[in-house]
């Protein structure tokens, strides 16, 4: 039956054979993934409340409720319970490492990466024939009254997720070389854009794709900034010298996170808030800001520093 209704497509097979070799595998949870992967813009829409259905379907959102953080303290809950964070959320990157992820030239098993993304679930690099990399139609802008543009900046990565989009959205998406998706990151990045890496436990549990987001379109970011915290530090945190700010505010207009802040006439960085992504380094005309690390908040998601670690072990 299954077969029938949904398995002719070779790609959706692909995506199939892959998921129900998973000891977590449930039939509900491959449609979960096969309904994410099929018909994204509706998902994201019904999600973020933009969709005319989303309000008749409210109470379903009792399903995802995940408790609130403390006040001022965005990042992964330690209570243990498995939360809707857990099974979607993104990682913040540095361009620099955001290349990195699209310039793997081997097929990686990397396994959990918990010191890297702090998830109960849903945190595994497995790249399959990485320089399949497919450009789509982002859904959150696609979704949105008013987008950012351009739309076509989601990057998926690897199989079987790049063939099973390809395969249903033809006309949203288009395969690129990886020098063209380190293109769409750096003019991205010059847009004041921030690159997460996602993680979905239906779309395999694995990263599968690079978003490129702006609070006023990106669902995630835009649910992470309303208190669930759905997304995790680069590692880094962004610092101010105060000798060379001028106070022009330049640095505040571009934080996706609304972590610089006046406070006594000044500007300040609020250490807890920024997730560093370093968007606002180049902004700055004075040179006043810039990124350090943060073991306390992760390791950053360098995918050779990591294969290089896991290679030598």
């Amino acid at each position: 039956m299954l077969s029938r209704f949904f398995l002719r497509n070779p790609a959706t097979r692909a995506y199939y054979d892959q998921f129900v070799s998973r000891p977590d595998y449930s039939i509900w949870k491959w449609l979960h993934g096969y309904v994410y992967g099929r018909w994204p813009e509706l998902y994201i829409a019904l999600g973020t409340g933009r969709h005319p259905l989303a309000r008749a379907l409210r109470p379903l959102s009792l399903l995802f409720r995940t408790p609130k953080p403390a006040a001022g303290q965005p990042g992964p809950p330690s209570s243990g319970r498995r939360t809707f964070a857990d099974t979607y959320h993104g990682k913040v990157l540095l361009l620099d490492h955001a290349r990195k992820l699209v310039t793997v030239n081997r097929d990686i098993d990397l396994g959990d990466l918990e010191q890297v993304v702090p998830y109960a679930a849903a945190r595994e690099i497995v790249l399959r024939h990485p320089n399949h990399i497919l450009a789509l139609d982002c859904p959150c802008r696609a979704s949105s009254p008013n987008p950012c543009v351009p739309v076509g900046v989601c990057l998926i990565v690897g199989e079987p997720f790049a063939g099973f989009i390809a395969a249903h959205h033809p006309d949203k998406s288009r395969w690129i070389t990886q020098d063209e998706a380190q293109e769409i990151l750096k003019a991205e990045h010059d847009r004041g854009h921030v690159h997460h890496a996602f993680f979905k436990d239906v779309m395999l549990g694995r990263f599968y794709a690079i978003c490129n987001c702006c609070s006023c379109c990106c669902g995630a970011l835009r649910a992470h900034r309303g208190g669930t915290p759905m997304l995790a530090s680069s590692g880094y945190v962004c610092v101010m010298d105060r000798t060379l700010c001028l106070d022009c505010g330049l640095c505040a207009k571009q934080c996706q996170f609304r972590a610089i802040q006046r406070r006594n006439k000044e500007w300040e960085v609020n250490a807890v808030a920024c997730m560093g992504c370093g968007v606002c380094i180049p902004k700055c005309p004075q040179a006043a800001l810039n990124l350090v690390r943060a073991p306390h908040r992760g390791e950053p998601l360098d995918i050779q520093e990591i294969m290089t670690r896991r290679d030598l072990s």
